[in-house]
């Protein structure tokens, strides 16, 4: 499925003729040279983007890669959760970017950017839940052992009927089985690999447009492989886009993928073999084939 079928960054002599007028908000900062996002994309000469169901953007640190999937996400209005580098010339950026859609005049609801805050601020979650969780269970070990420690308890009216119950629990069941049945269960017992992995499985509904900033942060080999997989399979029988950026050769070995080289000059699309990361790590392996 398909929901945007090309996007237009703004134009080299539109950039200019901004920058060059001086307006309002470039006053404010003294003629400062960060007017971010401008200046970055014209010296790649890359203006129009056509998309298929799963695009990549390519590239190293500080190619552009981030900054092409937050400028997209804004300008179609997509769901966010993590702050990004929004500066006072953002919003003047996007006035000068449009974009066609497959069908409709928005994307579907549902439709977002996930980007590694997102996925680092929900295992921060998980570790401060769980330890919560740790805290509780030494609580409810220290009670076991005070409840052990006293005298059986008289019920003396319905009002300490629960009260009875825990103490007579505390009496007759193990520490492990008296604890565990007062105390939620960790959020799960996943590494942080495990749990990222869990993440974009949770968060990619169907039906909906996703772009992924470096999805492969915090994943093993092995489960990179396996959200190739899962973006594959939700790509074909559940009818999702993908714009992603990333580095990563398992993900951009995706069967079909459309693969933007903004390392390149001019940025050009390229099948994944010709990349200057993967050659790298091509020629990395063939130097120690006999050690395998």
């Amino acid at each position: 499925m398909q929901y945007i079928d090309s996007f237009k960054l703004t134009s080299e002599d539109s950039e200019a003729s901004y920058i060059l007028s001086f307006p309002f908000k470039l006053e404010m900062n003294c003629y400062s040279d960060n007017v971010y996002p401008f200046k970055i994309f014209p010296q790649k000469q890359i203006e129009h983007l056509n998309f298929e169901p799963i695009t990549m953007f390519y590239g190293g640190n500080g190619s552009g890669k981030s900054t092409l999937l937050n400028i997209i996400a804004q300008k179609l209005g997509l769901e966010r959760s993590a702050p990004f580098n929004n500066t006072p010339f953002f919003e003047e950026y996007l006035k000068f970017c449009d974009y066609k859609l497959t069908f409709g005049k928005k994307t579907p609801h549902g439709s977002r950017i996930v980007t590694s805050d997102d996925v680092f601020n929900y295992l921060l979650d998980i570790r401060a839940i769980n330890s919560g969780i740790d805290k509780r269970r030494e609580e409810l070990f220290e009670e076991y052992y005070e409840t052990n420690n006293q005298l059986q308890f008289t019920l003396k009216s319905l009002e300490d009927y629960e009260e009875f119950k825990r103490h007579n629990e505390a009496k007759s069941k193990t520490k492990s089985v008296y604890t565990s049945r007062r105390l939620p269960k960790d959020l799960n017992g996943k590494s942080n690999g495990e749990s990222a992995f869990a993440y974009f499985t949770h968060e990619i509904k169907e039906n909906a447009l996703y772009l992924l900033d470096e999805p492969e942060n915090s994943l093993s080999a092995k489960l990179q492989n396996e959200l190739v997989g899962f973006i594959e399979d939700s790509m074909r029988f559940y009818n999702c886009q993908f714009i992603i950026s990333t580095h990563s050769p398992f993900l951009l070995s995706l069967k079909g993928a459309k693969i933007y080289d903004l390392d390149s000059l001019p940025v050009q699309a390229k099948h994944w073999t010709e990349l200057e990361n993967i050659r790298v790590y091509h020629d990395f392996f063939e130097h120690h084939r006999e050690e395998f």
